[in-house]
């Protein structure tokens, strides 16, 4: 039977959806199926961009939105136990399928109506789902006080308790099993105080209704954050009826924090502006159009969102020559509205969290695992624990080790927008401290663009002078062996995979990441110039983590060492297993060959059976078996064939391939025919740890390789 949680909340706008963007993360750490339900749709005029958010969530099983949801508000106005009962029908095929489900409540987008807290507690009681209670900690959710989009008075931690008790008792007649609360968009100063003034309340209310709770009601409070409120460009655009006049398209989806009206003289509209403001400007004021364009590019100006020219004037032949030419990027809409009516549509516009915007579901994840308890929520949940190792485990595994170790890596390649999108979810989820290389103010400015958050990233030119000559000195005195002069050094150590490298050599970093544009020669070279490998490690080799749908294996070498010698290949496999440890893997390592034990021979597979004696002697703690094949090192059927009395036939976890083109064709295989998620490469046997990218890599690919990175440095790069 599956475990679910039911997350609804006492009225609209309380930003629910974080808590159920954040309980489904935190679900999917846990259960290998996990399902989404949404008993009653938002609209059925429209997609639910809420529902699609979810099922997109990596770690949720293969549902079609219309199976994912219940009814619409038009079957519970017209027959109320008619829609409970098809919604408990249309959910438990959900069920089915799933080890635990998120159901998210409905969101009081039709009628206002005191009954809906009470109809969905009808629904959780239905469903067996215990309720995860989301109460809004804004008074008159959305309404503008300042030029701030989404700003609205806090509620005080005893506005919240009484919200509490109400909702609670609305439960309790329902029957509905209580699990916690939740004060989302809470005063970021009191939160301590509203998390203490929610549980008395909660008490007192479960003693006076004798409210069914499971465990111990879990209560926590997430502060607001002005940006999961702010409304995007592309969003404003819609409620304006508008169009994208100039500017990049893809720009639409950063987030307009503020407004400001233009309606005034240049020297005034400048000293209002405000950072990641929409700038509504009269149609026909030309000037004031050019001056905030120009404001905006300036580096001792705020950068804005967007730009709305209002009132359907058309722009004159040359303004619009000189746009084009500014390149800005910066997203110019049009709308027929008048000022104030334009104003008053942007400033009702609601933020909303949408799978579109990296940055929001980034800043999401992070403030519910910041604020809420996630182990907890499993406990409660009771969710049994498995031996199985699905992909996205592994992954959240990784990134929780690497939050703990808390190191600094180095990204080389600040110019490429996957490496600031990855910088970004890295940051917002406090996985590692981060330097990224580039000119300051072109790596900030398109991460602004992009509508992503990457302050808390250092910024360093690989043209500093003051680095330059120190890496160049150092560089210079290391190879000096080789002729290298002075000046020759300062032009090697400006390339940034040298810098990088030089940074990590001298302390200045922890680990690089490098590879999205560069080659892995170019990327690995300094690393062996200056970094050099570990003492007793003859090569620096490479693995891949292989994420199969139950388990993580490891391949070695599939990317570094063409032809590897006897000698090299004991040393690789050596370095393998010790990689596999690292990362919570059993080593039990297969040295393959195309013939299993003594029934071949043949100079590759000497080679193998050589390499085999040397790992065994080297490591005799090691459990190694070679040279097999592979199906008698995965699958315990052959093995008890070919090698009955081995410890690691059948159960290898740690596969050595005898050259590079088998190895490389063999993880390209698996990865594409068996659906294998592949991390890496992972290079082992170096000093400190430097890992490359593939030229192909996804965001989650360097989020990953991240990750690995700073696990390394965290353990003295013994991998």
């Amino acid at each position: 039977m599956a475990h679910s949680i039911y997350i609804c909340s006492a009225e609209g706008n309380t930003g629910k959806s974080t808590v159920a963007l954040g309980a489904l993360d935190t679900l999917t750490r846990r259960a290998t199926r996990v399902g989404v339900f949404r008993p009653v749709a938002r609209s059925t005029d429209e997609r639910d961009y809420v529902l699609e958010l979810l099922l997109a969530h990596e770690g949720v099983v293969d549902l079609s939105y219309d199976d994912a949801i219940g009814v619409g508000y038009e079957a519970v106005h017209a027959d109320p136990e008619g829609a409970l009962a098809t919604i408990v029908r249309r959910f438990k095929a959900v069920e089915a399928q799933c080890d635990a489900v998120v159901v998210l409540g409905s969101d009081y987008t039709d009628v206002g109506s005191p009954t809906e807290l009470a109809f969905n507690a009808r629904i959780a009681a239905n469903l067996g789902a215990p309720v995860l209670l989301v109460l809004g900690g804004r008074v008159g959710q959305g309404r503008v006080r300042s030029e701030r989009l989404g700003e609205s008075d806090a509620r005080t931690p005893e506005d919240l308790a009484q919200l509490a008790e109400l909702a609670i008792d609305e439960l309790a007649r329902e029957h509905a099993t209580l699990l916690g609360i939740v004060a989302n968009r809470a005063d970021p100063g009191r939160l301590v105080e509203i998390a203490a003034a929610v549980e008395r309340a909660a008490s007192d209310e479960a003693r006076a209704t004798d409210a069914s709770t499971t465990g111990g009601l879990l209560i926590s409070a997430i502060p607001e954050d002005p940006f999961l409120v702010a409304p995007s460009m592309r969003a404003i655009m819609h409620a304006v009826d508008g169009e994208l006049y100039a500017g990049d398209p893809d720009l639409l989806d950063r987030e307009a924090l503020g407004v400001v009206i233009a309606a005034m003289s240049m020297e005034h509209v400048l000293t209002r502006l405000i950072e990641g403001a929409v700038v509504i400007v009269p149609g026909d004021r030309s000037e004031v159009l050019l001056g905030v364009l120009t404001a905006h590019a300036s580096a001792t100006f705020p950068s804005i969102s967007g730009i709305i020219l209002n009132g359907g004037f058309p722009t004159p032949e040359a303004v619009e020559r000189l746009i084009e030419g500014l390149k800005a990027g910066l997203p110019i809409l049009r709308t027929e509205l008048s000022s104030y009516d334009t104003a008053v549509a942007v400033t009702q516009t609601r933020g909303r969290l949408a799978a579109e915007s990296q940055r929001k579901r980034d800043t999401a994840l992070a403030l519910f695992e910041t604020h809420v308890d996630g182990q907890a929520l499993l406990d409660r949940l009771d969710l049994a624990r498995t031996d199985v190792v699905t992909p996205l485990m592994f992954e959240y595994g990784l990134l929780e080790r690497a939050r703990r170790a808390r190191k600094h890596i180095v990204l080389p390649e600040g110019y490429d927008d996957r490496i600031l999108r990855a910088a970004a979810t890295l940051l917002a989820r406090d996985v590692a401290e981060l330097t990224i290389l580039g000119e300051e103010i072109e790596i900030r400015a398109r991460a602004i663009g992009l509508g992503l958050d990457i302050s808390r990233a250092q910024v360093v030119s690989n043209h500093d002078s003051v680095l330059v000559y120190r890496f160049a000195d150092e560089y210079r005195r290391r190879r000096a062996h080789k002729g290298v002069t002075l000046e020759q050094a300062r032009d090697t150590v400006q390339d940034v995979s040298y810098f990088g490298t030089m940074m990590v050599e001298l302390g200045l970093a922890d680990g690089m990441v490098s590879g999205a544009a560069h080659t892995t020669a170019h990327t690995i070279r300094p690393s062996f110039e200056i970094v050099k490998t570990q003492p007793g490690v003859e090569v620096v080799s490479s693995v891949f983590l292989m994420a199969l749908a139950d388990r993580v294996l490891v391949y070695g070498d599939c990317a570094i060492v063409p032809d590897p010698t006897a000698e090299q290949l004991a040393d690789i496999a050596i370095s393998s297993a010790r990689t596999a440890a690292q990362f919570g893997i059993e080593p039990r390592v297969a040295m393959l060959s195309y013939s299993t034990g003594e029934s071949g021979s043949g100079a590759d597979v000497d080679k193998v059976r050589r390499a085999t004696a040397l790992a065994r002697e080297r490591a005799p703690e090691l459990a190694v078996e070679g040279p097999i094949q592979y199906d008698a090192a995965a699958d315990a059927a052959v093995a008890r064939t070919k090698l009955p009395d081995s410890d690691v036939a059948g159960r290898a976890t740690v596969f050595i391939f005898p050259d590079l083109n088998t190895g490389n064709n063999t993880y390209k295989a698996v990865q594409r025919s068996a659906g294998a998620v592949a991390i890496g490469p992972v290079l082992q046997g170096l000093r400190k740890p430097v890992n490359d990218l593939s030229r192909g890599a996804l965001v989650q690919d360097i989020v990953n390789t991240v990750a690995i990175t700073a696990i390394q440095a965290a353990e003295g790069s013994d991998a």
